[in-house]
């Protein structure tokens, strides 16, 4: 079977130095909050040209603390894509605000600028005010956060982009981190730069943001462990982790560039067979998934069976949009009916995607989905 993620070839390359990381780490016994946490801190705030990075222990948590950063109260909306991830919409509920669900364009599977309106007049209806949008860079690629974010201005709104799936991508020339206020990644082991348990981080150039974040992980700490300022959490990347995320950094770079050439090559032995993956205008990726669009009417089930049965694995990324989940139901969405987040949730399938696919083994993927379709 083809890997669909291959960690062990990636670990194989950068082993040693983890190693010795763990090593360090043992041997000083800093295991929360150690000297790798403020390092790697400050390694991944110069890769992404931002003048914090908050580390913290998961992808999920990270928007928590971006959204007390925020001061989001109980009963505010925020807007966010239907088509996402379930910890887009859920950090919402969490703090007794919002989600409102709003489209997604039919090329990026990404928030559409076009369906932002929409969506306000649905909370609006509802009697929701709205204080902030959410953009999610799905699969890698980041949404069109120029136009996100002129929309945001005109109705004095806040933009967070939700860059679990695509740190180390840009948009416009300007790389994720910059793109927004306030950007939340996600270091899952699967993700483009993952650690080996949880973890995230959160970027911001704002000082009083950046010091509620670093307050509220620690249990809304004041100056002294002991002295608490606010309502905090739990939220810390642990020593070992920092450890395993700084011999990362030394091949992220080369790896994003593999991805992409992984991406081409699907593109080009893909083509005619399913609808690949396109970028936006201005926009890269780091390709944390690499999703198709099956022909409308295909058994997607019956596809997945008979890819698996020529040793390719595959998955659906989402197969339910967020509005149609059963905790979710209530809350407001577009009144534009959604359609393009159903046809997507529908069709999509994402194949192998990691950098050390070789050309052979795309080969055989793309022969086993012709067969199969």
């Amino acid at each position: 079977m083809i890997p669909f993620i291959d960690l062990a070839a990636q670990q194989a390359r950068i082993r040693d130095k983890i190693e010795a990381g763990f090593g360090t780490v043992l041997d000083h016994g800093a295991y929360i909050m150690g000297p790798e946490v403020g390092a790697i801190e400050a390694r991944l705030a110069e890769a992404a040209g931002t003048k914090h990075c908050i580390s913290c222990s998961s992808g999920t948590d990270a928007l928590i603390l971006a959204l007390l950063a925020k001061g989001l109260r109980p009963g505010q909306g925020v807007i966010v894509p239907s088509f996402t991830f379930a910890a887009s919409a859920e950090v919402m509920p969490v703090l007794g605000a919002i989600p409102v669900f709003a489209e997604v364009d039919p090329i990026t599977f990404n928030l559409d600028p076009a369906g932002l309106p929409a969506a306000m007049t649905a909370a609006k209806d509802a009697g929701i005010q709205v204080v902030g949008i959410i953009g999610v860079g799905l699969f890698g690629q980041p949404a069109d956060y120029p136009a996100i974010s002129s929309f945001a201005e005109s109705e004095g709104l806040w933009v967070m982009d939700d860059a679990a799936q695509s740190f180390g991508a840009s948009h416009s020339g300007i790389p994720v981190g910059q793109l927004a206020e306030i950007t939340c990644t996600s270091f899952f082991p699967a993700k483009p730069l993952g650690c080996y348990g949880d973890g995230g981080a959160v970027f911001t150039d704002d000082d009083g943001q950046a010091e509620i974040m670093r307050s509220c992980r620690i249990h809304g700490m004041g100056r002294t462990r002991y002295e608490n300022i606010r309502i905090g959490m739990t939220a810390r990347l642990d020593t070992m982790q920092a450890a395993v995320l700084d011999a990362k950094m030394d091949i992220f770079d080369d790896e994003l560039v593999q991805r992409q050439q992984v991406a081409d090559l699907y593109a080009t032995l893909l083509d005619g067979i399913v609808e690949t993956p396109r970028l936006g205008a201005g926009a890269t990726s780091s390709w944390a998934q690499y999703t198709v669009k099956l022909p409308a009417g295909t058994d997607r089930d019956a596809v997945m069976a008979m890819l698996r049965d020529k040793g390719v694995p595959s998955a659906i990324y989402y197969p339910v949009p967020m509005h149609r989940q059963p905790p979710y139901r209530a809350f407001p969405a577009s009144g534009c009916g959604l359609e393009v987040t159903r046809d997507l949730c529908e069709r999509v399938l994402a194949l192998p995607m990691h950098p050390y696919l070789v050309p052979a083994q795309q080969q055989q993927i793309a022969e086993a989905m012709q067969a199969a379709l």
